[in-house]
């Protein structure tokens, strides 16, 4: 790290000579790992009820998209470049359904090199967007647009080592 007065820049692990790289995790030890995401999807109420009451055409969309979360969370390494191939111990996918709103929360742990948190957020995002395309067909508007639709604050919840 630079330190410039009283800030202190941050180096990207990820950035040498200009150019992304993979970070060398070989001389880091394995130990446990544990990491918590969360997001939310925006829904209509009518479609909220059809979700709690399993009226869904295309099925039941929590348990499609907690399947969806576990299958991204075991890919991600495929679509997030710099991301390792890592153990995945344990995976958690819990939802909560509100008026207006979904919360998809993941958990994710190892015993690794390296840190879950990406796997984490991969799979909330697969999960919402797996909840977003089972109920499209009732978010439309009559212009086949979804104005009031949205995924929101996707983040990381907690990250622990050790």
């Amino acid at each position: 790290m630079e330190k410039r007065g009283d800030f202190v820049e941050k180096q990207f692990t990820h950035i040498e000579a200009g150019r992304a790289r993979m970070v060398d995790i070989s001389e880091k030890h394995e130990i446990p790992r544990l990491a918590r995401a969360a997001g939310e999807i925006i829904l209509s109420k009518e479609t909220i009820e059809k979700i709690r009451t399993g009226n869904v055409e295309k099925g039941n969309v929590l348990a499609t998209a907690r399947i969806a979360a576990v299958l991204a969370i075991k890919k991600t390494p495929e679509i997030i470049p710099m991301c390792h191939q890592i153990p995945i111990t344990a995976i958690d996918v819990d939802f909560k359904i509100e008026d207006e709103m979904i919360s998809a929360e993941v958990e994710v742990r190892t015993v690794g090199k390296t840190g879950v948190e990406m796997e984490a957020l991969t799979g909330v995002s697969a999960a919402l967007l797996t909840i977003w395309d089972m109920v499209k067909s009732a978010e439309k508007d009559k212009s086949g647009n979804y104005p009031n639709t949205s995924i929101q604050n996707i983040r990381v919840l907690e990250k622990l080592k050790g």
